[in-house]
């Protein structure tokens, strides 16, 4: 078998070409589902902002980067899956994802210079994950993506900025509640 390459989408130029919201956010979202489900980090991990394009943003912008990225921007990451995984736990089992609510219209180009970027790219809030748990619907926001490549990326599960440094789930709500609200970076 011929061995596999993966070129690292971070280590690419970014391109002003607005993400779909449509099938390939709805599978990013299921994948996002089941590693909240699963508890894990490493599942949910390829689903988060690459690190390279996240270097590429911030060099001479802020003062490290690389620093901000592994103990901020990826730790509050872990903590959120953790917190939303226990929110699942505490509401019963077997908990099914039905649908992905989403706002297009919220989707804002984010030009270079703005919300200390080099590089410009397309976010979009307040994702909802509506599921049922023991036939009562739920949801939570995913709270910022953004683009790289055309592609959504999470980059702040829970709130951003957030009170404390703990896990956090944004916008828990009986019912599948609405995306957004618009605005961010």
């Amino acid at each position: 078998m011929a061995p596999t390459t993966t070129t690292d989408p971070g280590a690419l130029p970014q391109t002003t070409d607005e993400p779909s919201n449509d099938a390939p956010l709805q599978a990013r979202m299921t994948a996002l589902w089941q590693a909240i489900v699963d508890d894990s980090i490493d599942e949910a991990r390829p689903l988060f902002f690459p690190e390279s394009a996240y270097l590429q943003m911030k060099t001479g912008v802020i003062s490290d980067p690389a620093s901000d990225y592994a103990n901020r921007l990826i730790a509050f990451y872990g903590l959120d899956i953790g917190a939303y995984h226990s929110l699942l736990t505490s509401e019963g089992t077997g908990g099914t994802l039905v649908d992905v609510l989403v706002d297009p219209t919220y989707a804002t180009w984010i030009a270079p210079g703005q919300c200390e970027n080099r590089i410009g790219y397309w976010h979009l809030p307040g994702v909802r994950l509506v599921y049922d748990v023991d036939s009562v619907e739920y949801s939570f926001a995913v709270a910022s993506l953004i683009s790289w490549r055309a592609t959504w990326y999470v980059v702040h599960l829970g709130p951003n900025p957030r009170p404390q440094n703990v896990g956090t789930v944004d916008q828990p709500s009986l019912g599948a509640g609405a995306p957004g609200p618009p605005g961010g970076c």
